[in-house]
C-alpha cells in the first residue's frame, strides 16, 4: 500500500488485546506492536487492525425531566435522569486483518464474549496521534461491506458501527507536545 492511499485513512480502530474473546497468538502480536509503537509512533498506522476516512457518533447525551416546583414560577429545576452515548460510526475503510469482523462474528455467535474496550486515533498528516477517544464495553453493532464496481476501487470495509458504554477523549502526542 503506498503512502498517499495511507494518508488517506485518518481514523484509527484498536481493540483491547487482552479481552478473553481474543486468541493467544493475536494478544503476542499486539503486545510486540505496542512495544514498536512505543519506540516510534509514526508506525501506528500498521498496528490498527482497520483504518477509515470518516468517523461519526462521539456523542453524548443527559436526559433531563423537568421538575415544576410548587410556588416557583421563575424557573423549573432540571433533574438529570440518566446518560446516553451516540454510536461511533467508521466509514469508508479498509481492514489489514480479520480482527473487526471477528469481533462482530462473535457477537453473532457468542454476545456474551462481544463486548470489547478499544480505541479511535485520529492521525495528523505525519501518521502521529492527534487526539484519541477510547470506549468501553464495545459491540460492533453493525458491519457492511463494500458496493464492489468493476470501474472503482472497492475497500475491504465500507461502515462499522460500534455500540458501547462510554467515551473518553486523551490527546495524542501531536498535541500533548511530544512530536
Amino acid at each position: 500500500m503506498t503512502n498517499d492511499v495511507q494518508n488517506a485513512y485518518k481514523f484509527l480502530v484498536t481493540l483491547d488485546p487482552f479481552d478473553a474473546f481474543v486468541q493467544r497468538e493475536l494478544v503476542t502480536q499486539a503486545v510486540e506492536t505496542g512495544a514498536a509503537l512505543a519506540s516510534d509512533p509514526s508506525s501506528v498506522m500498521a498496528a490498527a487492525p482497520g483504518a477509515f476516512q470518516s468517523c461519526s457518533g462521539l456523542s453524548a447525551e443527559l436526559d433531563v425531566t423537568a421538575y415544576p416546583e410548587g410556588g416557583r414560577n421563575d424557573y423549573v429545576h432540571q433533574l438529570p435522569v440518566r446518560h446516553s452515548w451516540g454510536r461511533i460510526r467508521l466509514s469508508k475503510g479498509i481492514a489489514r486483518d480479520p480482527v473487526l469482523f471477528a469481533w462482530y462474528e462473535a457477537g453473532l455467535y457468542g454476545s456474551l464474549g462481544a463486548r470489547r474496550d478499544g480505541a479511535i486515533t485520529m492521525l495528523t498528516p505525519q501518521n502521529l496521534p492527534a487526539m484519541i477517544w477510547t470506549f468501553t464495553g464495545g459491540l460492533a453493532a453493525s458491519w457492511s461491506g463494500p458496493s464492489f464496481d468493476a470501474e472503482t476501487d472497492g475497500l475491504a470495509i465500507e461502515s462499522l458501527e460500534i455500540a458501547h458504554q462510554g467515551i473518553k477523549a486523551v490527546p495524542g502526542v501531536a498535541i500533548a507536545g511530544f512530536a
